[in-house]
């Protein structure tokens, strides 16, 4: 699971189970996280207390900042990684613990065709630094790919099949000849692409949301229940084969599924509040074969109960811990 925050009571609630818990720092603390001692009080406070009964695995540090365009905030992502990593290194925690950020896909230039997938001119400088370290400490670089925004912007152009990962024709890559069933492998692509092109080729690639609106206003073509189970459902079926992409063929796709819970409070267009696989009260929005799993948490026992009242929190649940529940 995913976690935007560091919430004590989910990671509690979750202590000695089998759950990887991803957590995070938002965009507003990557100044503080800059100064050592901010950052080594925070770890302090937040995560060394839950260690090692909570399996927290990563931090992310903000989340798509570049699309911030705050140059300040920029400036400050890097910096700030290297200072969690350094206190997470002094307080003994790094090979628990390693630290990344997450990106929009629109850090991309190009993505088309995916061998040729580069980063915006703007953002090298920031990202050259960013990959180094990458490289160095063995992280993963984030990204948020949704080819549900490809399919509403151009619902005409973009075949629905392509994107929800049903039977369709294909593209096929003109530099590689490598084939592509469906968008979202496309995408993953061309990332490996642009970070090979900066002189990386050790860097895994994590999909940190991925997802599809069972609702939206009349202006959002294809948010629907039937294309959200389709979307979400397939994926699942292909987690659960360790499917890779064309260009990594021995790297499965590791992927985390925007999102847990419905969010009514969330602003923005309609299908902002409607990429949840479950309703709050626990029940799912569709059945895409996992809707077993949390009325039966909820119900259980008063102590799965709490775990009900405080995962709403959670916006991310990866589907290898659905398949293996």
């Amino acid at each position: 699971m995913k976690l935007y925050d560091a919430d004590p009571n989910v990671l509690v609630t979750f202590s000695h189970t089998n759950v990887d818990f991803i957590i995070g720092l938002g965009n507003e603390y990557l100044p503080n996280m800059t100064d050592p001692i901010k950052a080594r009080n925070w770890l302090q406070q937040r995560v060394q207390p839950h260690l090692p009964q909570t399996r927290i695995t990563c931090i992310t540090m903000g989340n798509e900042v570049f699309k911030t365009y705050d140059h300040q905030l920029w400036s400050n992502l890097l910096p700030a990684m290297q200072t969690v990593y350094n206190a997470l290194v002094d307080l003994g925690l790094d090979k628990q613990v390693t630290v990344t950020s997450a990106h929009s896909l629109d850090i991309l230039s190009f993505s088309f065709p995916p061998s040729a997938g580069s980063f915006r001119q703007d953002l090298s400088e920031y990202l050259h630094g960013i990959l180094n370290f990458h490289a160095e400490v063995k992280s993963p670089f984030l990204i948020n790919a949704y080819p549900y925004f490809a399919y509403k912007d151009n619902p005409n152009e973009v075949p629905l099949d392509y994107v929800l990962f049903q039977p369709n024709q294909g593209t096929v890559d003109p530099i590689t000849n490598l084939k592509y069933d469906n968008m979202l492998y496309a995408q993953v692509d061309a990332v490996y692409s642009a970070i090979k092109a900066m002189g990386h080729t050790d860097i895994k690639v994590r999909i940190s949301e991925t997802g599809w609106p069972s609702r939206g206003d009349d202006d959002e073509a294809g948010a629907t229940p039937e294309n959200a189970g389709l979307y979400n459902g397939n994926l699942l079926k292909r987690i659960e084969e360790k499917q890779s992409t064309p260009a990594k063929p021995n790297v499965p796709v590791d992927v985390y599924v925007f999102a847990l819970f419905n969010e009514n409070l969330k602003p923005g267009p309609a299908s902002e509040r409607n990429y949840g696989l479950y309703y709050p009260n626990g029940t799912p929005v569709y059945n895409i074969g996992v809707q077993g799993y949390l009325p039966g948490m909820v119900y259980t026992s008063p102590s799965t109960k709490i775990a009900l009242s405080v995962v709403s929190n959670v916006l991310f649940i990866v589907i290898a811990y659905l398949i293996s529940a």
